[in-house]
């Protein structure tokens, strides 16, 4: 018998590790399938568009030429005149005119621009151009930005459980730390008393028979032989069925007899699962200035990370471009020259945004908390002394 349960409750375990991780897994299975979904259809549309170069195009090759002739050798003289020429010209130009189509909007390239859209960053280096692609993005946004949100809430639980778990650990470690150290200075008298005091809780808190339940109430004594039987039998029943655990001998029993029972418990379960997305993330109580050193921490190691590949990056640089991307700014100052490889942080990005969203709120709690205090605080110093006069 112990052979045969030990492989059912090893299937039993496999299956609750599996309905729990599920509603995670296909969040972010269903975010991947939507952007690899839109980087083809962006890719096809404004990647196989034709390049139409206009009568402004020509405009300004003609003007950059004029301006090229009339340069004079002597450069000091009219160099402020230049400037201004050229900075109003290059105003006039786009960028499609000295950019193909399909080396830009790459699977790669249109991926890296649905990651920008749906995680409203937004760097403004790559838009759609054609008025289909357009109208696209808009309706690709309306559904692709709330699976990003209920990704991130449902990541939030995770990382506030963590985050809770990790704190409530320290602060255990650190009254430990303290009871060790005023224990330190206290006699051994005093260890002994408080040793003896804890066995004798202990001896308490230890399970009464039904013999000692019976002897400590003398009510029971002065009862007839029947019926005190009859009250050890209940009880002797009634302690059987508390060991034995019937709730989960019915489970075992619908799960034998009619499988279907056990399948609409298991959908149940999933069902609940799905509904507690943002439970965690609310209880979450950690000292801002934690989550701070968290985001500094954070950014730093991407920040180390990135000039490996991005040369024209250093740590300043790439501090400031991944502080930018996490808080969702956005402004495409900075440029990346190896798109792909920045890919491969779409995780870096969904999690460090994550750990910001959580900061933000722990932030508009506590700003809620001192408005409260503050109003509270005015109302009773401009609040008029009730004063009662006798009749």
């Amino acid at each position: 018998m112990a052979s045969t349960s030990q492989p059912l409750r090893g299937k039993r375990a496999c299956k609750k590790i599996f309905w729990a991780v599920f509603p995670h897994a296909c969040f972010i299975l269903s975010l991947v399938i939507y952007a690899f979904l839109g980087a083809l259809m962006f890719s096809h549309i404004e990647g196989n568009r034709k390049v139409n170069l206009s009568e402004e195009y020509r405009k300004f090759l003609q003007n950059l030429w004029y301006i090229s002739r009339n340069l004079s050798d002597n450069m000091t003289e009219n160099e402020e005149i230049f400037k201004e020429e050229i900075h109003t010209l290059l105003n006039t130009a786009e960028r499609d005119w000295f950019v193909n189509p399909k080396d830009k909007w790459t699977f790669f390239g249109s991926l890296f621009f649905c990651c920008t859209v749906f995680t409203t960053v937004g760097y403004g280096n790559t838009y759609p151009v054609t008025r289909t692609g357009k109208y696209l993005c808009m309706l690709y946004a309306l559904f692709g930005i709330p699976l990003m949100f209920l990704v991130l809430t449902d990541m939030g639980d995770i990382l506030a459980t963590v985050l809770s778990k990790c704190y409530n650990e320290f602060r255990k470690l650190q009254s430990k730390l303290l009871a060790s150290k005023l224990c330190s200075g206290c006699t051994c008298d005093k260890g002994d008393k408080l040793k003896s005091r804890a066995q004798s809780k202990i001896v308490i808190n230890e399970p009464l028979s039904i013999m000692e339940v019976l002897k400590s109430q003398p009510g029971v004594k002065r009862k007839p032989v029947k019926c005190r039987n009859a009250e050890i039998f209940e009880m002797l029943i009634a302690r059987e069925n508390e060991r034995t655990g019937p709730l989960r001998n019915k489970s075992i029993e619908r799960w034998s007899s009619c499988p279907e029972l056990a399948r609409g418990k298991t959908m149940s379960r999933v069902i609940e699962n799905f509904d507690k997305i943002g439970k965690q993330l609310e209880k979450l109580d950690v000292p801002i200035v934690l989550m701070v050193l968290v985001i500094f921490v954070y950014i730093s190691c991407a920040a180390a990370i990135l000039p490996n590949w991005e040369t024209r990056l250093d740590f300043q640089e790439a501090f400031y471009f991944c502080f930018i991307t996490l808080t969702t700014i956005g402004f495409g100052d900075t440029q990346l020259e190896h798109p792909k490889f920045f890919l491969f942080f779409s995780l870096y990005i969904i999690i460090g945004m994550e750990i910001v969203f959580i900061a933000f709120k722990l932030g508009q709690d506590r700003l809620i908390g001192l408005y409260k205090k503050v109003i509270s605080f005015c109302g009773e110093k401009k609040m008029p002394s009730m004063k009662i006069y006798p009749k």
